[in-house]
């Protein structure tokens, strides 16, 4: 935390014991979620509450900090300083994003790990006596782990009094990712291909029946494909605002005109992308498999996207559309032929 605030943030010094409490906060937080204590499970929520109210107060008090220093400097000096906030804010949301992907990812280990101790220990207890004493490797390492690490912290106590794990690793990869969007349409201008890149963040979603009902692993695919599908489609809208609307005249068209046909021809393309994304994305959530003919028919609504279109992400809608149509035909024969072998 003192690097971090003396490396890239040395003017502010104010900022200084926020950073600095941020850190511990969050090395804290993972220390005792990997090395959990019994009283760690009733600390940890509060420390996690406190490290996300930081958040904004440590963003906004830096620009204010920062603007009070330069109210009557020259119109230069103040265009450059404002770079420089700008500059320290989005630093601050890489390091807060860093943090929360961090802070999942440890949560998402753990609660694998609880589902594979419980499993090692049913299957020692039921399994046959001759095998109780020859562990596999991995069981023998958790064995040890566990004996090492707490020895009178059982598994069901920490799965009963550690029941805000998968809330708080929820809410950790989704706050992670909204930064990682806002640091993307800042710093690229909402880049096509950086969606690709962010969206596997949210594989690290946990179980969580208290808020989505039905979300388990077999949807764990699920939340990518429909965050990639929903921001190239609200991307392909305000390119195409941006594009027919340069100015902030408001909708001023004439009906006929090249503008007024320039969005009716791409609107339409966009929407004829539609059908392979929803068709795909039911299917990542239930699996039900829909019929050879109608993916096959809707294949082809793609290709006018792909040619005829003036805008680049209802093009990649298009490409998109045709490789969610090819996969889900694959997948679901692949579960036809394998569920024909039971048969």
């Amino acid at each position: 935390g003192i690097y971090i605030s003396v490396q890239y943030f040395f003017q502010a010094v104010v900022l200084y014991p926020l950073l600095v409490a941020t850190i511990v906060l969050a090395a804290v937080f993972i220390v005792f979620t990997h090395l959990p204590s019994e009283s760690s499970t009733r600390v940890l929520p509060w420390v996690f509450s406190f490290l996300v109210v930081l958040f904004p107060i440590t963003y906004l008090l830096e620009g204010h900090l920062r603007a009070k220093n330069f109210v009557d400097d020259e119109e230069a000096e103040n265009f450059t300083n404002m770079l420089a906030i700008e500059g320290a804010r989005m630093s601050l949301l890489g390091l807060y994003a860093a943090i929360f992907m961090i802070i999942a990812l440890e949560i998402k280990f753990e609660l694998a790990l609880l589902l594979r101790e419980k499993a090692a220990d049913k299957g020692v207890t039921h399994g046959p006596p001759g095998r109780s004493s020859a562990f596999p490797p991995k069981a023998r390492l958790l064995q040890q782990r566990r004996a090492h690490a707490a020895p009178t912290f059982t598994i069901k106590r920490l799965a009963a009094e550690a029941a805000w794990m998968p809330a708080i690793g929820n809410f950790s990869t989704v706050l992670c990712f909204i930064i990682c969007l806002i640091l993307n349409v800042t710093l690229t201008g909402g880049s096509n291909r950086a969606i690709f890149f962010l969206a596997p963040i949210l594989l690290l979603l946990n179980q969580d029946s208290d808020i989505i009902a039905g979300f388990g692993d077999r949807q764990r695919y699920f939340p990518v494909t429909i965050s990639i599908s929903v921001y190239l489609v609200l991307t392909a809208l305000y390119r195409l605002w941006e594009e027919t609307w340069p100015g902030s005249g408001g909708w001023a068209l004439d009906i006929g005109g090249p503008g007024w046909f320039f969005a009716v021809k791409n609107v339409a393309l966009l929407m004829m992308t539609l059908p392979n994304h929803i068709l795909f994305n039911r299917f990542m959530w239930d699996y039900v498999r829909q019929t050879d003919a109608k993916l096959l028919l809707t294949l082809p609504l793609n290709l006018p996207s792909i040619i005829m279109t003036d805008i680049l992400t209802v093009r990649v809608l298009g490409l998109l559309g045709a490789i969610y149509s090819l996969s889900q035909y694959v997948i679901s024969r692949r579960i036809r032929l394998a569920g024909m072998k039971y048969i």
